[in-house]
């Protein structure tokens, strides 16, 4: 014990002797540990378990793919529910949803709330049991009977509602001045549509009302088996109603998983790349500086053996210092990992990710990385302890403490780690140009409208209120009316779905004297004439309707010039009609006016906007006064003078004289509608990380270089004073040992450049933008080519200023 107290205590000596070496290694273990750990935490918990649900592999959801391979969204009503419930075979439980925003009314002050609606009578079909009380079952909301007033609340809401009060079960609470009584709290990570609160479903026979459906699979099926037996019956579905379904589809049932998890795993998988190569790169820069270190002590080591030191007693001397810097960088590399997950967690896309999963440390991989930098620290410590434990006394003793003798086996390995070095940095270099390239590019597309100083209000109304198309269009008037007369607001439009950039619904229509066959889809958006004040959009022909033919839902259209250019090329879209056969009234929830199926006719061209993303080419897009048909909610886009969200008090206290019930829901300037984007806010998200890693990678690599030529100045101190003693000038030292390390720096471009060309097929797919870019490429080699001759210089100004007769007088 007392040996190891002295082994200790020397190491620490030996360690503060030398900041730079000790605290290049302990952060270059701890900075890949980091990284990797916290990456890692993030796929664990988003794609391996991302769900709680028992048997969640089991749990899909409906979608239908057209004959071009898109992806279509439909509901079902009533009684297509009670029909496959009792006879697909493959569907062990269905449930029905809905989903609107509530507003609780038994406090000082109300409060928004986000609730689910759901069909309880497949009460077990998530699998989880109440953390207190119950969940929904049948009784609450028997087929085509009123539901009970019963509310089973999340965890989250428990906790801010209620404070966690462990008699919450009975209580009542007023949603809508209406009570209903707490049946059950859910545990913590029952989060399913992230809502607040669920309720039961009214399903009734009636075949114009329709809901989204969860369906579960029977063990022992596969969502393909599953899809071509519920293929009649959507068939069937879409003889019922035609105008739902595309004409030729196919079902496709799909796992919540792929839904809701894997989108952001191939980004996820990326960044786990870069990690690994950031702990490999670590890694080496600790391998090659320990080399170096041990080759540096050969003398001290020859010194200790002439004076009767063992071999054991060396060897568990370099050991102790090795296990040192090994527990440093892990102790250091844990803090870093749990304070990088939490930067990384902050920075993650809100919705790309289910809201079940639980993002934390994941101590295996903690474990793993930890063992993998004990692993790199112990053999590359052991390795030059085995070797100079024995060392040749007579010839290490002769030579001076200034020279230090290499050999080929330490400079071979630190060549092919150097190569390695630039190699990995290269291709993570080459990754974040090219994310940053692709960010770039959604940073300053072209929007077509102006979001600045602009926000959206979306305003709902609750159920069994305005339900006439008179009262409903009358009263989002009175809404846009009050709004505008605001003396900070400069416009104020209704979009009901016509927000962009990603904005309408695709719908087929039908142009007035084409083939009844023909039936292409255009986007939809529902708006008042000011949208297109709000949004600055320039009106290239004709005109918009008035505010008179507005109230009065005048069949009338404005189209974008994508649209115009597609179906009128010769620019004579002006007079034309268009028929939009889905746009029926549907009381109470989806009014419309009468005859808005009928024949629209085109007064008006406007300018293209993006409407699809800001990757995607802008669809033909079909603008109609929003009276046409009204759903139960809208927008209003308001135009301000100043910063828009400050005035949202003075907003809903206007409101409040409208209506004292009126909610509005979450409210965004629509900066904000671009940067939460999933395109936007990934693309952010991996150029960012990105940037930072390869900046990482970058910093290590140089020093391991730098600590490469260091060591190859070192080894050849008396060569260089031979040379200058001969008649060599400092420039000459300064190409030899640039020309020394220019091979291995070239090795390492050529493997990087390999890499990049080779990773580019996954570049372009998931960093959305080409690796093999000449520019790209051209810049990250000119990046690595001028760190290395940083690198390089000090130890060569080094050499070149060496004393030729001291180095002579030495040896």
């Amino acid at each position: 014990m007392h040996s190891f107290l002295f082994d200790l205590r020397f190491t620490l000596r030996e360690l503060r002797r030398r900041p730079t070496f000790t605290l290049t290694t302990i952060l270059s273990l701890a900075l890949g540990i980091a990284a990797t750990s916290a990456v890692f935490s993030v796929i664990y918990a988003v794609l391996i378990d991302p769900f709680p649900y028992p048997g969640s592999d089991r749990l899909v959801e409906l979608r239908l793919l057209d004959q071009a391979g898109n992806t279509r969204y439909t509901g079902l009503n009533g009684p297509q529910l009670e029909l496959l419930r009792h006879n697909a075979k493959s569907i062990e439980s269905i449930a029905a949803e809905d989903y609107w925003n509530l507003t609780t009314t038994d406090g000082d002050l109300p409060e928004d709330v986000q609730a689910s609606y759901i069909s309880s009578e497949d009460p077990n079909h998530w699998g989880l049991k109440a953390l207190m009380g119950r969940w929904l079952i049948p009784s609450d909301a028997p087929f085509g009977q009123d539901p009970q007033p019963v509310v089973v609340i999340t965890y989250k809401f428990w906790q801010r509602y209620y404070m966690g009060d462990p008699n919450v079960i009975g209580r009542t609470i007023q949603l809508v001045h209406k009570p209903y009584q707490i049946v059950g709290v859910m545990p913590p990570r029952f989060r399913w549509r992230d809502v607040d609160m669920y309720l039961p479903l009214r399903v009734t026979s009636d075949g114009k009302i329709f809901y989204g459906a969860s369906f579960k699979l029977r063990p022992g099926f596969t969502a393909a088996q599953a899809d071509s037996e519920l293929q009649p019956y959507f068939q069937q579905f879409a003889k019922e109603s035609p105008e739902r379904f595309p004409d030729k589809f196919r079902v496709d049932l799909r796992s919540i998983t792929d839904l809701y998890a894997k989108p952001i795993g191939p980004t996820l998988y990326l960044l786990l790349g870069a990690v690994a190569s950031l702990l490999l790169i670590g890694c080496a820069n600790v391998s090659i500086l320990l080399l170096a270190r041990g080759a540096e002590r050969q003398q001290e080591l020859a010194v200790r053996a002439a004076v009767g030191a063992g071999r054991f007693r060396m060897i568990r001397q370099l050991l102790t210092e090795s296990l040192a810097i090994a527990l440093a960088g892990t102790t250091l590399g844990v803090l870093l990992a749990w304070k990088s997950l939490s930067l990384i967690v902050s920075w993650l896309p809100a919705g790309p990710f289910p809201a079940e999963a639980v993002i934390k440390m994941n101590l295996p991989v903690l474990l793993f990385s930890a063992g993998l930098a004990f692993a790199t620290a112990i053999l590359f410590g052991l390795s030059p302890a085995l070797q100079l434990s024995r060392p040749d006394i007579g010839r290490l003793m002769q030579s001076s403490g200034r020279r230090v003798m290499g050999n080929a086996h330490a400079k071979r390995a630190h060549r092919v780690m150097v190569a390695a070095q630039v190699a990995l940095t290269l291709l993570l270099l080459s990754a974040a140009s090219a994310a940053g390239k692709g960010f770039l590019r959604l940073l300053h597309a072209d929007l077509g409208y102006d979001p600045h100083a602009a926000m959206s209000v979306p305003i709902p109304i609750h159920e069994n209120t305005h339900v006439s198309w008179k009262d409903r269009s009358e009263y989002f008037e009175q809404i846009r009316a009050a709004i505008a007369a605001m003396p900070e607001v400069v416009s104020a439009g209704i979009s009901t779905n016509a927000t962009p950039p990603d904005n309408g619904w695709d719908t087929r229509f039908e142009i007035f004297g084409s083939a009844a066959s023909e039936k292409p889809e255009v986007r939809v958006n529902y708006i008042s004439p000011e949208y297109l004040d709000v949004l600055h959009i320039p009106l290239s022909q004709g005109r918009i309707w008035d505010h008179t033919e507005t109230m009065r839902a005048a069949p009338l259209a404005v189209i974008n010039q994508t649209m115009a250019r597609q179906y009128w090329p010769n620019g004579d879209a002006i007079g034309h009609q268009v028929r939009i056969p889905a746009m029926k009234d549907e009381p109470p929830y989806s009014p419309a006016a009468a005859g808005a199926d009928g024949w629209l006719q085109i007064v008006g061209v406007v300018a293209d906007v993006r409407d699809d993303g800001l990757r995607n080419p802008i669809k033909p897009a079909l603008y109609v006064p929003y009276t046409l048909q009204m759903r139960m909610f809208t927008q209003i886009l308001v135009r301000t003078r100043i910063a828009p969200l400050p005035i949202l008090h003075d907003i809903r206290a206007r409101l409040v004289t409208l209506d004292r019930e009126q909610q509005v829901m979450r409210v965004r300037d629509l900066e904000a509608w671009i940067t939460d984007l999933q395109e936007y806010s990934q693309q952010k998200f991996i150029a960012t990380l990105f940037a930072i890693f390869s900046v990482l990678a970058l910093v290590l690599a140089a020093v391991g270089l730098y600590s490469v030529v260091s060591y190859g100045v070192a080894t050849r101190t008396n060569e260089f004073g031979i040379r200058m003693a001969l008649g060599a000038r400092s420039v000459d030292v300064f190409r030899i040992v640039f020309s020394s390390t220019a091979v291995n720096v070239g090795a390492g471009l050529v493997a990087g450049l390999l890499l990049s060309i080779a990773f580019d097929k996954l570049s372009t797919r998931w960093v959305m933008e080409s690796s093999r870019n000449p520019w790209i490429l051209a810049g990250v080699t000119l990046i690595l080519i001028v760190a290395a001759a940083l690198a390089c210089f000090v130890p060569a100004r080094r050499a070149a200023s060496i004393d030729p007769m001291e180095a002579l007088r030495y040896e």
